[in-house]
């Protein structure tokens, strides 16, 4: 179908939904690449108000994707629940951000809605909406998991503690996951990217990570993000396995390039349940996706990289999982040029997995060639917080020393708490006031005594 606008004297013509929301989409490099982009911002503008005046109606008409037996489309239409949608059913993509924003439309009506929802509908209606539309909506969502602990409770945001060492040595892992959890950090999890993929290593890793949780009595779950296979084998030799990590992406194709499908994933998904390791729930996945990962495989057939990144959601929802995170400047200023694409497009991605239906944390990140700083990274960490962000990445410095890219720091899980007044889980801050970490009003010690005893002796143990 072709979809007109008029602004001026001049026509707009854009050729089939997969056009009409690329070019109304937020300025971004990733798209300007593909040369899927507006020419311009008036381009974008018309873009836009044609999006706004198309019926939600027309999601369900179009495989907007386009390619035959791509089993992500054919998990998106097969999840949609006609009588979830049928609240919105009647409206266009404007009046669906009108209905959004309103104070009579509440979390719970949100909660409801989650089924009736594709992801290029949440999709389409981001587009149109500024940075504090994105904020107050997703402030609206509350998405609770749980394995060891109670993850997106109203007021708190969790962490994940992120000890990477270049080499994997056991000792550098354990004092960076020191560092951080002697400033609170580590209640959404403590996971380790790997620099190898072997068995030997993933199974070192995770027992590493759980005789830290299991001797100091952390409620906390830990991870150990190799691939999928790695961690199934993993688990077929007995390792303590937490969560199951898998990065994912939003065409069959771009998942091929991960080695994974959805068969896969449910096999995994079944795997880790078994285990019954949780001990106050059991969401045992954890995800990862991220702007251009599609782009990157050459697996977009012409979709703007936001738009297809949502289509990953579907993924991810399917296995009711305990995190998700985009790691949204992790890729480059091939996708996202400077700080204020990579804000923008943080929102975005919080906003579209928390009206989806996900846990959604977001790594407040970029890399070394990107025109950004970490006076951007604030930015994006203050905002996300004002929108409930289910938890965010933080490292040593705010350096990872193995994956060469710039993220939060443990301080800034000091900064949520102390200044945002934002606490981590409540069983996490239990803990962390037991082991001196803080005082009873949730705010730092001068020497949390207790905690560096006990974590020395650890650390000392692992020479």
């Amino acid at each position: 179908m072709t979809y007109f606008t008029t602004l001026g004297q001049t026509r707009y013509r854009f050729d089939g939904l997969k056009s009409l929301l690329a070019k109304a989409t937020p300025e971004r490099s990733g798209d300007q690449l593909a040369g899927v982009a507006a020419d311009g911002p008036v381009e974008r503008l018309a873009a836009q108000i044609a999006l706004a005046d198309l019926p939600l109606q027309s999601f369900l008409k179009e495989d907007i994707l386009g390619i035959d037996g791509d089993e992500v489309t054919a998990l998106i239409f097969a999840r949609h629940d006609p009588a979830a949608f049928a609240p919105v059913a009647h409206m266009t993509v404007g009046e669906f951000r009108e209905w959004l924003l309103a104070a009579t439309t509440t979390g719970d009506m949100l909660a409801k809605l989650r089924t009736g929802l594709t992801p290029e509908m949440v999709a389409a209606v981001s587009k149109i909406m500024r940075i504090q539309d994105l904020v107050a909506v997703s402030s609206k969502c509350r998405i609770i998991t749980k394995l060891h602990n109670t993850l997106g409770l109203e007021g708190r945001i969790a962490t994940r503690n992120q000890p990477n060492h270049p080499t994997d040595e056991s000792r550098g892992i354990l004092a960076s996951a020191v560092d951080g959890l002697l400033m609170g950090a580590g209640d959404a999890v403590i996971g380790v990217n790997p620099a190898t993929d072997s068995v030997e290593d993933y199974t070192r890793v995770v027992s590493l990570l759980d005789h830290l949780c299991q001797t100091l009595e952390i409620p906390t779950q830990h991870c150990c993000l190799g691939h999928v296979t790695v961690a199934l084998k993993a688990i077929e030799r007995g390792a303590p396995v937490d969560l199951v990590f898998q990065s994912v992406a939003g065409s069959q194709k771009a998942n091929d390039g991960f080695g994974i499908n959805l068969a896969l994933l449910r096999e995994a998904h079944e795997a880790a349940r078994a285990l019954h390791r949780g001990t106050v729930g059991n969401n045992v996945m954890y995800f990862e996706t991220g702007q251009g990962a599609a782009f990157s495989a050459d697996a977009h057939y012409g979709m703007d990289q936001q738009t297809i990144e949502t289509r990953a959601y579907a993924v991810a929802r399917e296995f009711d999982p305990l995190l998700v995170n985009t790691v949204v400047g992790f890729i480059g200023p091939e996708y996202l040029f400077n700080g204020k694409q990579i804000i923008r497009a943080g929102l975005e991605d919080h906003f579209c997995g928390k009206l989806f239906g996900l846990p959604m944390g977001v790594d407040v990140c970029y890399t070394n060639h990107a025109d950004a700083d970490q006076q951007d990274m604030d930015n994006l960490l203050i905002s996300l917080s004002a929108a409930g962000v289910t938890f965010v990445i933080c490292v040593p410095g705010s350096d990872d020393i193995m994956l060469n890219y710039q993220s939060l720091s443990s301080h800034d899980a000091v900064f949520m708490r102390e200044t945002l007044g934002r606490q981590p889980a409540p069983e996490f801050a239990a803990w962390m006031q037991k082991m001196g970490i803080t005082d009873p009003n949730g705010r730092m010690t001068d020497a949390p005594m207790l905690a560096q005893r006990k974590l020395l002796e650890l650390t000392e143990a692992a020479r």
